[in-house]
Order: C-alpha cells, then structure tokens, then sequence
C-alpha cells in the first residue's frame, strides 16, 4: 500500500492508504528554517546580494529609514531583525529606523525579537491605518489620471526597505498580489477599488494592477527590496535582495518548489490548507490550485479547519443564481464586503468548473450541504475515496501552490 500521513489540523491525522499500483503524487512547498537559522538566511541576502550593492551601501549614518512589511511575511521577527541588524551596521541609529506593519496586523513582536544586532530593545513600530487618510500623502498619478496615495511615512523616508512575501495565486493564474507597497500602504478607497476591478474584470484586471504597482515603486525612488518565499510549516524557504525587479525575479525561481509538476491530472486531489484555519479565500487558491492537475469532472477533496461561513453572494451562486448578475449586483452596492465577496466567488467558479468539491471543516453538515458541497463527517470519508481511487494527487498546503502537468 501507499501510505501517506495529512496533518490538516486536528487531533489526530488524515492516513491515505492507496492501492500498491495506484499512481500517487504527494506534494510538499520546501523546508524552510526558523528562528536564527531564518535570520542569517536574510542576513546573507542582504550582505551579497548576486546582482547591485548590498543594504549596507543604501544607507548612511543619519538616514530616516522605513521597514515596510507588505504581506504575510514568515518569520517576521527574524526577517526585521536582520535588516535592523544591517542598518545598525552601516551608522543607522535605531531611533531612526521604524517598522510599518500593513493593517489588520496583529501586536507588533515583543522586545528583543527585532532589535538591531548588539540591542536589547525592539525597532519602533507602527501599524498603518488605511482609514486614516492624514496618514497618507499624494506620490502620483496612474495612466487615467487617477492620484495613487500612499503612506505618509513612506514617502516622508530617506530609505525604505520594501519587505514583501512572494508566492504564488493559482485563483489569479500566477502571483500573489499581496507582498506590494500598493495597495498595501494606500487609502481604504484604493484597496477598495482595486477589489471592484477585480470583481467586474477577474484577471484581465491584473494589467492596470501592475502598472501601479510600477508607478508607485518608480517614484518613492525604491532600491532596496527583500523579497521573503515561505518554506513549509510557516517557515522561511528563501530571500533575495536587490532591485525591485531582480529581487522578484529571483524570489521566483526561489519558490520554484512551490510549483511542482505532476505526471498527468487525476480525479481525485485531496489538498490542505498553510493555515487549517483558513477561510474561503484560502480554500478558492487551494481549489485554483488542485483544479489544475485535476480532471474536469473530478473531485476535489479539502481538508482543513475552516469553521468561516461563506458570503451571501457565493451562498446564492453555489444555490444556483446565475453568477454574472450576482456580480454586477454585489458591485453595484459599492458595499465592500459585498463586493470581495463577489471576488471570491468569481475566482472560486472559474477554478471548480464541473468538479465536486468535498469538504472537512469545522462548517455545520448543512452549511456544506447548501453549498451543494459533499460534507465529510469524519476523516474516513476521504480516506476510503483515496483507497478506491487508482490516481491520487496530494498538494499540502495547497493555498501557496501554483502546480502544473509535465510537458510531453
């Protein structure tokens, strides 16, 4: 038998037991490291950079410096002590150093966690409220006269060190847009709208996205950019550091093992979440995600901790009301909870095409069952599916993955 242990968060473990000439894939993202072994992984990419001078050289004694921390950074309390501990080596007072943390973040780290190198106490840090638009100061213009806003702190700087995760998005096709100074550090109005465009567009409103992402980064004059790929288990997988561009382009490659290729699709793929937790935003990237190496009618089983209902607008969808004009209805209400709910139901129903989704959560039987979703009661549900399948794909954390099928 083929035998393969799935932590999704319970108690006790998923036991896949599949027929010995069954074809199984089992797919991992890359071990990572934690702690101060995660420390010295950045450390080494901001001290050698493969291409441009290392932060040490951004940098003079004097500079007010901003750390802005875009995404979910892994290892946050290391990944901002290394760059504290570069600065403080290059004459940067700590005084002059802060860390602005995207908002809806939690408690900043505790102290000691991201003190410069040879300090106890921690960097400033600051929590950047989108809502307060005093916070935020005019930098440009996009391509339709559009004025793009971003923090005040930010644009105020002498340096700022962009500190973004880098990963993959299968619901979007590609890479995640989170990890980026824009939206991330703008105005409640602009995150807004970019979600309206996402709504009304799906992908093709992912051009328009880049080219402020460009603007915004051309013109707060951004040099220095440590881009952080996570490993399994919350660890940290990677860094690079450079240029914007080069520092995003090795991140890719860096987080190749995170888009791992698979020999064929199958009917069934059983897939769990980075966070067991989660919510529908995780499950619709791991479904985008297992839908890839998954035959069209076949079954997609989810494995996870979700106990978060679904909005009304993906409720009325998955009961059978056509999606475009839910859509254009959510949009219309200029509700923003409305419409990123309409987001994810748009990305969720271009990922799941005819498949069948199974799900074990912590969601209520009849919950599921008015998703028109299988609800597995017990992990036995799915391990008796993998036992009668002859081709299995496993993807762990399948949120981060962006799998393909290998080329003939």
């Amino acid at each position: 038998m083929n035998c393969i242990t799935l932590n999704y968060g319970a108690a006790d473990p998923l036991i896949l037991e599949c027929a010995a000439d069954a074809l199984v894939a089992d797919c991992r993202g890359p071990q990572g490291v934690t702690g101060d072994a995660a420390r010295k992984v950045v450390t080494a990419a901001l001290a050698t950079p493969p291409e441009g001078p290392p932060l040490v050289s951004h940098v003079v004694p004097g500079d007010r410096v901003v750390i802005a921390l875009a995404g979910n950074v892994p290892q946050e309390a290391s990944v901002v002590a290394a760059v504290a501990g570069q600065l403080s080596a290059a004459g940067v007072r700590q005084e002059d150093m802060v860390v602005l943390q995207p908002p809806g973040d939690g408690v900043p780290p505790a102290a000691g966690d991201v003190g410069s190198a040879g300090q106890d106490a921690p960097v400033r840090t600051v929590a950047f409220d989108p809502a307060a638009e005093a916070e935020t100061a005019y930098l440009a213009a996009d391509e339709a006269g559009r004025p793009l806003y971003l923090a005040r702190s930010l644009v105020d700087a002498d340096v700022v060190v962009a500190v973004g995760a880098w990963g993959f998005d299968a619901s979007l096709g590609g890479r995640s847009v989170d990890g980026e100074l824009w939206p991330t550090f703008s105005r409640l109005a602009c995150r807004h709208e970019i979600s309206r465009q996402l709504a009304k567009k799906g992908r093709r409103a992912l051009p328009g996205w880049r080219e402020s992402v460009q603007a915004i980064t051309w013109q707060l004059g951004v040099c220095a950019s440590l881009r952080i790929v996570a490993g399994r288990d919350a660890s940290l997988g990677a860094a690079s550091f450079g240029l914007p561009e080069t520092a995003a382009r090795l991140a890719r490659v860096q987080a190749a093992g995170w888009s791992p290729e698979v020999e064929g699709n199958a009917v069934l793929a059983i897939v769990t979440l980075a966070e067991p937790r989660g919510s529908f935003a995780a499950v619709t990237r791991a479904v985008a995600a297992a839908s890839r190496v998954t035959h069209p009618g076949g079954t997609i089983c989810v494995a996870c901790r979700l106990a978060e209902r679904p909005g009304i607008v993906f409720s009325r969808w998955r009961q059978g009301a056509p999606l475009a004009p839910l859509v254009r209805e959510a949009v219309g209400t200029a509700d923003p909870a409305m419409i990123a709910d309409a987001v994810q139901t748009r990305l969720f129903a271009r990922a799941l095409g005819d498949r069948r989704v199974v799900l074990l959560s912590d969601l209520e039987e009849g919950v599921v069952e008015e998703l028109e979703f299988g609800h597995a009661a017990t992990p036995e549900v799915i391990e008796r599916l993998a036992h009668r399948s002859d081709r299995v794909i496993v993807l762990r954390e399948a949120d981060r993955m962006l799998p393909r099928i290998t080329a003939d």
